[in-house]
């Protein structure tokens, strides 16, 4: 904490998630936002837990033939954690931009905030076990298809987490690590059960190489 500063550490310069846009209105809005979404991941570390676990979640629903509600429920869980967690990110930033020392009043709303999310968490695990039990016979049934996805989903969890990882890496890791976890998704596509799931973990892993495009422009404005 620099001299004479009071309250918690300031988090990064909001210019290095937001820059100035040309355009206006609604396409600023979804900039923004995206900018939002970006900014949690990078300094939310329990963001970037519930996305790696939404990306097992995408693997399990790609790999195995489910119903319908079965997939809007575990996309609806998964969303839902994320609005959740994104909700307490804000929260905790408005606190500290309150509250510029230590209250208890502030901590309890923090804590409270943080409760919110781990009831969710815990409810989707519930749901997310609920829905395998359920359909035990159907994933009993498709061994090569599980088998594929654990030699698949494996290495491609661990390349998007290590893409989002805290850890100072060059730009080339990073550019590598992201055609690498692409190259398994496209082969993944080839035998996916379900399109919108394997859609879905596109989505997460674009969110992923997001966050690391965001920390080495961090860093690179540090220097």
């Amino acid at each position: 904490m620099a001299e004479g500063q009071i309250g918690p550490p300031k988090a990064p310069a909001p210019a290095a998630f937001f820059h100035a846009s040309g355009g206006g209105g609604f396409a600023e809005s979804l900039f923004h936002a995206w900018g939002g979404l970006i900014h949690t991941v990078v300094t939310q570390r329990n963001m970037r837990i519930h996305l790696l676990a939404a990306v097992l979640v995408g693997m399990v629903g790609a790999g195995i033939p489910l119903g319908l509600a079965e997939k809007v429920i575990m996309i609806f869980c998964v969303l839902l954690i994320f609005f959740a967690e994104i909700l307490n990110s804000a929260l905790e930033h408005l606190v500290d931009l309150a509250v510029q020392q230590f209250d208890e009043n502030a901590r309890l709303v923090k804590d409270t905030a943080a409760a919110g999310v781990l009831v969710l968490a815990i409810g989707t695990v519930v749901i997310f076990a609920a829905i395998l039990v359920h359909n035990a016979e159907v994933i009993a049934t498709h061994g090569e298809q599980i088998t594929r996805q654990v030699v698949l989903g494996v290495p491609f969890t661990l390349l998007a987490g290590a893409l989002m990882h805290e850890a100072k890496k060059p730009v080339v890791l990073d550019v590598l690590m992201f055609v690498a976890a692409l190259a398994l998704l496209g082969v993944m596509v080839l035998t996916a059960e379900s399109y919108v799931m394997w859609a879905m973990t596109l989505g997460l892993l674009l969110v992923t190489a997001s966050a690391a495009w965001s920390r080495q422009k961090i860093r690179r404005a540090g220097q």
